[in-house]
């Protein structure tokens, strides 16, 4: 079938042998794969071995710290932590491995979590005043039930252990209860206006506090946030007393003998309560507001919470957050422990947002014997040991720190060489923090095994400070291997001088890109500074001083063709001389454009290298710093695309004013050429005549060719996949275009014409972008977008248009063929631009190692030219068996060895030659090249284009990338409009094509990227780094990967309270809550009130929406499950009916033998 599709695409397309390809108005639907050339060898016959069916969209695990929290939780049986945050997200933690993520569909923020104790559930209290329960007893959580109050809100939630009866608190003083195992509500009401006095003339305000009396589970404790605090006897239904106190409540905590509890207030204070005298509180402190001169206290912030806890073997520990005085300015958020007459003041890097006491005892009548503290900041999770006196915090297990300074790109390695963790995992070691807690970190629930699926990954993010994470993200976890700080390199900027601050306010140093060879451990950092630092790996510290580079790549005014100039110059100009041979050793290279000397005069760097000899610890050492200087007053460009060969020595980086080429080895800058000098003599659109009428428009070079207003209808009216904006492959022995036979535009001319247009050096708005911070090869609106594409159609052009310059969006060194004729690959570079065009430049590199070092590496462009709709993204390379080609590398060698005299270090490389292994296949390789609307795949060194496929009209792509999935290979590729696809090589047929996630802000699209395997990941917020999985395989065992957040444990028992504590302790603790909340005795609840919503099924798999057979067998699966289920209901009710008319039976035969010789009036 994939034959005949070749041969049906091939007779729609054009001339056999000129390359063009086909388009989507010559029988080839947008998003349809066109093969492109009528002739195609056989060689490329590829036996394709992916299918739809080994794809599937979903969500592993989530990394980081989760974002804007708002609410904590803790199982002490299970030892589990759960987090819930502002977006509707709950974060369940438990030992290193055990790590869980769940959203609410609805989005609404978590206002409190209680946990079911050792029962695997949770309930979830929303902003939108809905309660859920979640089933934890499976590896992804669900939703069992939902509870929507319509009527009041919903303030504060209270569970008591082992009970099924959930109280809620509402604005409007309420107390509400729910069944948990129905989640319903009970007829049971403790309306506001029966707990408090008739007389009272005042509402309470909402119910800010719930807890039930450890002395007596029948009593509910009840606080409103005026201040007032009531005792409700549930089974009298009446108030046991009241308290008014003229500060407002915030919280309120037992004493485990349930005689005495302790508020918090929002002067700052603590009270303590005994019940035997509620008139007045037993002891008023203020923790830190001091007696001033006047004899009257200090103003102190709300004590916001506060936990009274016992102890066995010492003083109760009183826990409290916030109560600071007003007058201290500028003090950090505060936990405070005051244990007997100790007090400890903990100060914390960020606000507080909610803390746990960690006990031993699940029974709140029991000792408590407090162990540490979970402390939730806006920012941070810590743990505090309590057992020791000076309180460390125990070392997070957690990747916590992922935002400590904000993520500004990511980088994504799958299946690296396995030597390369442990070797950074030793040099990190060694510069971990010191003074945590010796005890095991107490969040230890769950389990979580090794799975049989895994491989080395590492996961790098880039910081606004210039700092760079390695993390080692095998086997679905997150583990921070090795730190590096870029800053090193450089010397403190001053605050009143340099650039620096003028070109970026705050991080000069923040990363914008990476690239790393895993195999040769070659690491380069972009930075906002426009500058690149090249790192080298190696186990043993050193003395080094780096080598700076300044690299000129502005826009001279040369470089602009203005519309006075184009009047008599009709074709484009020639080149400068010499801006094509490589440029000499220089600590000031030439610019482009042939710089001036009075540019090099008014020249200034945004940030200083270190020029002394700095001693370097052990890791990643910095060897050489690029950077583009100010020139003229005008800052440099950002730098667009990176690309670096450890095997060539070569480094190559370009952004919207040029390309330039470093040669690492040597420390010399080899190439330093402007887009527009990229194209050379062999330009085939240099041969393009004008007319004078032409020539006399106030437009900016050669945008419009048509004679007349006609023609320039017909542009406009034309769609941009037509088949000249398709493109189509030139190179130096292409045909020219004759004048006399006039071309409408819409062809390569379009966007090579506008590259003319004159562009101001700064050039910040109107730039794409990839020149931008964010390193996306896009434009900001849809609008100036589609302006790349259709410039050349309209005889107006807009300044913005005319300003527009061509940025080198991507580059990739590798074996190929420069030319046409070339027989064998050679080292060469391939050029992306935001116009669609890919140039392709060979380079001639010395291969003995002696020469290597000493003869010059010669580079230039040839002048070869493809063309692809939209700005090129990514290249990569197959043999013609489909198989993916890797670039050569340089093996890694520690530079700073120890020499052996008896084995000299030699360089060793490794080659991927694209004919190495297909003899019997032929000569050639394939060149996968995806842009922002397009793919296809040529066959070099013909330079035939094969395929072709139009991936999206309506959007864009932002990330694109050719991975190994399933011992194969394909395109991926990330769409604005949220589509993730993938699509074969080298046919390009649509494998998958799924709506996942649009694109809400610019962060994810700084961050996506895909890797092998069948991965890709996300920062799904700024502290949160989202991993998915597109790969069926990968699905089908997430199963196994994942962590069980639920583990069969014997809930701890009671302790035996002792006849004397029993007898004179009160009233006995049996309580039935059934009896008084059930629907026999308190009726049903108010269906006004609350409307209850039933969840998804608990079981697995059933979370994700599955489609084919593969759906339908769990549908059927889930089916069989229930129906099941609801046979052996039933069939326990016809065993119990059984057994019930067995004994009805049973007692009336034994009435009627007892009644069967007795008279009538003996009855």
């Amino acid at each position: 079938m994939k034959k005949f599709r070749k041969v049906l695409d091939g007779l729609t397309t054009s001339s056999p042998g000129g390359g063009t390809v086909g388009s989507p108005s010559c029988g080839s639907a947008a998003g349809t794969p066109t093969a492109a050339a009528a002739n195609t060898p056989k060689e490329v016959d590829v036996q394709e071995t992916l299918v739809s069916e080994n794809f599937q969209l979903c969500k592993t695990v989530r990394h980081g710290f989760p974002y804007q929290p708002t609410a904590l939780a803790f199982d002490p049986v299970q030892k589990i932590l759960a987090i819930g945050s502002r977006s509707g997200g709950v974060r369940i933690l438990g030992r290193p491995g055990v790590d869980c993520f769940c959203q609410h569909e609805s989005g609404a923020a978590v206002l409190q979590l209680q946990f079911l104790i050792n029962e695997g559930a949770l309930v979830t209290a929303c902003a939108d005043d809905t309660l859920h329960l979640w089933n934890l007893r499976q590896r992804r959580p669900a939703i069992l039930h939902s509870l929507k109050f319509n009527r009041e809100r919903i303030t504060f939630c209270h569970l008591p252990f082992q009970s099924k009866w959930l109280y809620v608190g509402t604005e409007r003083g309420n107390t509400h209860i729910v069944n948990i195992e129905s989640f319903v509500l009970s007829g049971y009401v403790i309306m506001w206006n029966k707990a408090i006095e008739l007389s009272t003339k005042t509402h309470p305000g909402p119910v800010v506090h719930l807890s039930d009396s450890p002395k007596d589970e029948g009593k509910l404790l009840v606080g409103f946030e005026s201040g007032t605090i009531v005792q409700w006897d549930l089974r009298a239904k009446k108030t046991d007393f009241r308290i008014y106190y003229d500060e407002a409540i915030h919280s309120a905590s037992w004493h485990h003998e349930g005689k005495q509890f302790m508020c918090s207030h929002s002067d700052g204070s603590l009270t303590v309560w005994n019940l035997r005298n509620t008139s007045k509180p037993v002891q008023v402190t203020f923790p830190h507001g001091k007696i001033q001169k006047d004899g009257k206290k200090e103003s102190c912030k709300p004590i916001l919470k506060v936990d009274y806890k016992t102890s066995r073997n010492s003083e109760p520990f009183v826990i409290f957050s916030g109560g600071l005085s007003y007058d201290k300015a500028g003090r950090r958020p505060t936990l405070t422990i005051m244990h007997g007459k100790a007090i400890t003041v903990l100060e914390m890097d960020f606000p507080i947002v909610e803390f746990i006491t960690l006990c031993d005892t699940p029974y709140n009548n029991e000792v408590q014997d407090p162990f540490a503290v979970v402390v939730l900041l806006e920012k941070d999770l810590i743990v505090v040991d309590l057992t020791q006196s000076n309180f460390p915090v125990f070392e997070n297990p957690y990747p916590m720190d992922v935002h400590e300074s904000p993520v500004t790109c990511t980088a994504y390695f799958a299946d690296c060489p396995p030597d390369i963790i442990p070797v950074l995992y030793s040099i990190g070691a060694k510069h971990k923090k010191t003074g945590y807690s010796q005890k095991e970190w107490p969040v230890s629930g769950g389990m979580w095994t090794l799975g049989s699926h895994t491989y080395p990954e590492i996961i790098i993010t880039g910081h606004a400070d210039g700092s760079i994470k390695f993390w080692d993200a095998s086997a679905i976890t997150l583990q921070m291997l090795y730190k590096l700080k870029t800053s090193k390199v450089f010397e403190k900027p001053k605050q009143s001088e340099g650039r620096a601050s003028e070109l970026v306010d705050e991080d000069p140093f923040a990363v914008q890109t990476v690239s790393w060879c895993p195999q040769s451990r070659i690491f380069c950092v972009v930075g906002i500074s426009a500058h690149i630092i090249l790192y080298r790996f190696s186990k043993y510290d050193a003395n080094t001083q780096i080598v700076a580079l300044e690299v000129r790549l502005q826009c001279e005014s040369e470089d602009v063709i203005s519309p006075s100039e184009n009047e008599n110059n009709p074709c484009f100009s020639e080149p400068r001389s010499g801006s094509h041979s490589p440029q000499p050793h220089q600590q000031h290279p030439a610019s482009p454009g042939g710089g001036t000397p009075e540019g090099v005069k008014d020249s200034a760097l945004c940030l200083k290298v270190k020029d002394r000899v700095v001693r370097v610890p052990p890791g990643y050492q910095a060897e050489l710093v690029i950077q583009l200087p100010w020139l003229d007053g005008e800052p440099p460009q950002q730098i667009s695309s990176l690309d670096i060969n450890s095997a060539y020595g070569l480094l190559a980086l370009g952004n919207c004013n040029g390309l330039a080429v470093v040669d690492y080895l040597q420390k010399s800058l080899l190439l330093c050429m402007s887009t527009l000098d990229l194209y050379g003599a062999a330009d085939p659109y240099q041969r393009l005549t004008r007319s004078p009428r032409r020539n006399r428009q106030s437009t900016s070079g050669l945008t419009e060719l048509s004679d007349n207003q006609q023609s320039v209808d017909m542009e406009r009216s034309k769609s941009p996949t037509s088949d000249h904006v398709n493109g189509h492959c030139t190179s130096p022995t292409s045909q020219p275009c004759s004048a006399g036979k006039p071309r409408i535009p819409t062809g390569p001319e379009g966007p090579r014409l506008a590259r003319r247009g004159p562009g101001r050096p700064p050039f910040r708005k109107a730039q794409s972008a990839a020149c931008m911070e964010i390193s996306l090869p896009v434009s900001h609106t849809e609008e100036s977008r589609e302006n790349s594409f259709s410039r050349s159609r309209s005889s107006s052009v807009s300044s913005i248009d005319r300003d527009t310059k061509e940025a080198i969006t991507t580059l990739q060194f590798g074996e190929s063929y420069g030319r046409k004729g070339d027989a064998l690959p050679t080292p060469c570079l391939w050029v992306g631009t935001s116009l669609g065009v890919i140039l392709l430049v060979p380079v001639s590199i010395p291969t003995d190692q002696d020469e290597r070092m000493e003869e010059p590496v010669t580079i230039g462009p040839c002048g070869t030219v493809l063309m692809l709709k939209g700005s090129v993204l990514r290249f990569g390379f197959l043999d013609c068996v489909g198989a993916l080609i890797q670039s050569p590398y340089e093996v890694w060698r520690d530079p700073n060895a120890p020499e052996d005299p008896d084995r000299p270090r030699k360089r060793k490389l490794v080659h991927h030659s694209p004919s190495s292994s297909q003899d019997a296949c032929g000569e050639g390789h394939l060149a996968v090249v995806c842009s922002e609307r397009q793919a296809k795949v040529f066959l070099m060194p013909s330079q035939s284009c094969l395929f072709v496929h139009n991936i999206t009209e309506s959007s864009f792509v932002l990330r694109a990338d050719v991975v190994s999935v399933c011992n194969s290979v394909c395109l991926a590729c990330f769409c604005a409009n949220g589509h993730v696809m993938t699509l074969s090589l080298p046919s390009l047929r649509p494998l998958m094509d799924v709506s996942y996630l649009p694109m809400t802000d610019m962060r994810i699209a700084r961050t996506f990227c895909f890797t092998n395997g069948g991965q890709a990941l996300y920062l799904s917020s700024p502290t949160e780094i989202q991993r998915i999985t597109y790969s069926q395989e990968m699905y089908d065992n997430l199963q196994e990967m994942l962590g069980e957040l639920f583990t069969p444990i014997e809930t701890p028992e009671a302790q035996n309270r002792g006849f004397l504590k029993g007898f004179f302790g009160g009233t006995a603790h049996t309580f039935d809550r059934e009896e008084l909340f059930g629907e026999a005795a308190a009726g049903k609840g108010s269906r006004s009130l609350a409307q209850h919503i039933p969840g998804q099924a608990g079981v697995e798999g059933m979370k994700v929406a599955a489609s084919g057979a593969v759906g339908e067998l769990a549908r059927a699966r889930v089916a069989l499950d229930e129906r099941g289920q609801r046979l052996g209901e039933l069939e326990e009710r016809t065993a119990l009916m059984m057994t019930s008319a067995e004994s009805f039976s049973k007692h009336a035969h034994e009435l009627m033998l007892k009644c069967k010789d007795k008279k009538w009036y003996q009855l």
